[in-house]
């Protein structure tokens, strides 16, 4: 027995003379002998033999059909004849078989002619691939390729919810903008997305699982290499890019993820809308507060946020469970006015010195606050004039605004943000000692309060005092202002009187004094210097000792370098060597002499000089007016009365008003005779 032919590759002679054929396919036997007829297609049949045994103990009685001859055709000689045996395809697990050959004699009998292994035929198990070598390995590596695309997209785009898509289209860069506006229309069909690419996914898969069992004869070596292929290729290295490139690499891939979704949508759209039903539209990872703040906790290491920044964002998000308990200042700590209170120079300058600009106002008792003090509202208030406080607060009647001790911190600063007012009287339902509920006052809350929260950090200013009213902590830098420098002492203060008084005084030092004529001193230096703080004076008359030492303004034969015009009161003057004593009421003057004499003769000579003398300089000046005055020594007395306003001017005073009015008289020359020049 002879193999001629055969129809599929791989089929051979064993080095035992044994004829290997692959399963499959068929072949073309020549039979050699005598006497082989057209009866021989009918009489050929072929047993197998067992593994465990030999073609010699094997009996020719066991039928079998896994080699079937399909015809024949013997020479003229009938020494040989063609068979045409089809070779079945092996059962499951058989990777070879061996059959010998067994002939019918003229009784039906089957007889087995052994007389070498060239009479055996084995059937092996096909290798034969689908496709070329080249082609095989270049559809692994391609299918290897799908898996780890689908594998990966399933990754990164599922992990990508549209709510995500639309933060990123908003805030993220312009490369960003472009892969999620590109993503989103498909990763909003999240299921059938989804479908498509598992199913995609298992397809590749077990195609690569064949092809790699048709590429290699062990079946343990082909799950080896196709198990390791996916896991690596398909599986670990595209889930490790996706999860962190998943945007990019979906973009990128968008048209290949559109295109498995059109193959697959027989199958995979069906079965992703019965997933819409049962499990409804897929919403999006959305957070509520406290996951928010947790995850801005967790991620601060990672994240860009600076630390004032990620506090401002936590202070925001925990505004709506703070009330206003938690930040409003105690009312035993709030700076407060007394309805009765008084606003002269102590009272406006503890209100300086607290540094608050809205002020509560209390009738009686602290808790019972009533009304509101702007600072604002003493712009036109004159210590001086001590105005009641009332006064003012019923002038401007700024309303108060009151909130409970449980109200939230964001529906305060709505209220605060309608300019209604920035501070707020906190009031609180108290049952102490078995009463009926009732309000009472306290603390107070501000915007300042609320923004303090919102930021998580203190905003201190300049009159702060602490730094939080809670730990009390003192400003390092605070130091308490001492406003007595404005008031100044008592001999100081400025008085005050009336414009008619005064302009009645200017008057009569210009035409009834001689000193302060207007040949002499020009009537607007002399209202200036009637104006100086120290000149209008006032003395307050002590009737328990009537002749106290202050109650003197001129003593006899005591030096005095002033003048005296009483303005308002009484005065009795002593004088001569008989002591007569008179009185004298206002517009009484005293003292013209101590304004020196020799003074009024120089400047009279100034102003009659020539035109040369007239622009003489400041130094020529000095050196006509004397350098001190001549002490005056009064040969009178004069004593008050009762109460005084006077003004009292001195000779230094004086003299320095006179060099003032000549300075410009001269300047003045100067410029007329420079125009004419």
């Amino acid at each position: 027995m002879r193999l001629e032919q055969s129809t599929k590759r791989g089929t051979r002679i064993s080095d035992k003379g044994t004829i290997e054929v692959v399963e499959g396919s068929t072949i073309h036997l020549r039979v050699y002998g005598q006497g082989i007829d057209s009866r021989i297609g009918k009489m050929a049949h072929f047993v197998e033999v067992p593994s465990t045994a030999t073609s010699v103990n094997t009996s020719c009685s066991e039928g079998n059909h896994d080699l079937h001859v399909l015809y024949s055709i013997h020479d003229s000689r009938h020494t040989s004849a063609i068979l045409l045996v089809h070779v079945q395809i092996l059962r499951k697990k058989s990777h070879s078989k061996t059959y010998m050959m067994c002939i019918k004699n003229e009784t039906g009998q089957l007889q087995h002619q052994h007389l070498s292994d060239d009479m055996l035929i084995r059937v092996m198990e096909s290798k034969d691939f689908f496709l070329p070598l080249w082609l095989h390995i270049s559809l692994i590596v391609i299918l290897l390729a799908l898996s780890a695309l689908f594998s990966g997209l399933n990754l990164g785009l599922m992990a990508l919810d549209p709510m995500e898509l639309r933060i990123v289209q908003n805030c993220g860069t312009e490369t960003e903008r472009i892969y999620a506006a590109q993503i989103e229309p498909i990763r909003k069909k999240g299921n059938y997305l989804l479908c498509s690419l598992l199913l995609g996914n298992v397809l590749v898969n077990v195609s690569l699982t064949i092809l790699f069992d048709s590429l290699v004869d062990a079946n343990f070596i082909s799950i080896v290499f196709s198990t390791f292929g996916i896991v690596l290729f398909g599986e670990i290295i595209p889930q490790a890019i996706c999860s962190r490139h998943g945007l990019a690499v979906g973009a990128n891939t968008i048209l290949i993820t559109r295109l498995v979704m059109l193959l697959t949508f027989p199958v995979s759209y069906p079965i992703s809308h019965i997933l819409d039903v049962l499990l409804g539209k897929e919403m999006g990872t959305v957070y509520n507060r406290e996951k928010l703040m947790e995850m801005l906790k967790v991620t601060e290491p990672y994240s860009d946020l600076v630390k004032e920044e990620l506090n401002i964002i936590q202070g925001a998000l925990e505004l709506r469970s703070k009330t206003v308990e938690h930040v409003m200042t105690p009312l035993c700590d709030c700076f407060l006015l007394s309805s009765d209170a008084i606003l002269d120079f102590d009272t406006i300058s503890d209100i300086t010195e607290s540094g608050y600009t809205r002020i509560p106002v209390y009738v009686k008792e602290r808790s019972n606050i009533v009304d509101m003090l702007y600072i604002k509202d003493l712009t036109f208030v004159d210590p001086d004039d001590c105005t009641p406080l009332h006064t003012i607060i019923q002038f401007y009647n700024h309303p108060v605004h009151f909130v409970w001790n449980d109200t939230k911190l964001d529906a305060v600063l709505e209220e605060f943000k309608t300019g209604k007012s920035h501070l707020a009287i906190v009031r609180k339902m108290s049952t102490e000692g078995g009463r009926d509920p009732v309000s009472e006052v306290v603390g107070v809350v501000t915007l300042e309060d609320v923004i303090e929260e919102i930021i998580k950090s203190e905003i201190l200013d300049e009159s702060d005092i602490y730094t939080d009213n809670r730990t009390k902590r003192r400003v390092s830098t605070w130091r308490r202002r001492d406003f007595s420098a404005f008031k100044g002492s008592d001999s100081e203060t400025r008085v005050r009187i009336s414009a008619q008084l005064l302009l009645a005084a200017h008057r009569f030092l210009s035409t009834a004094v001689p000193p302060f004529s207007p040949s002499i001193l020009p009537e607007k230096f002399l209202l200036r210097l009637l104006r100086h703080r120290d000149v209008i004076c006032e003395l307050k008359f002590d009737e328990e000792n009537k002749k106290a030492p202050h109650h003197y303004l001129y003593q006899r034969n005591k030096a005095a370098d002033y003048f005296i015009l009483i303005l308002q009161g009484k005065v009795e003057v002593e004088a001569c060597q008989e002591n007569m004593k008179f009185e004298n009421g206002p517009f009484s003057y005293f003292g013209i002499m101590a304004l020196d004499t020799r003074t009024l003769n120089s400047l009279s000579r100034l102003n009659t000089s020539s035109a040369h003398e007239h622009h003489l300089g400041v130094r020529s000046l000095n050196q006509i007016l004397p350098a001190s005055n001549i002490q005056y020594l009064a040969d009178y007395t004069v004593r008050a009365l009762s109460d005084l306003t006077y003004i009292k001017i001195t000779w230094n005073q004086y003299q320095n008003c006179l060099l003032a009015s000549q300075m410009e008289t001269t300047v003045d020359g100067e410029r007329s005779v420079a125009s004419i020049a």
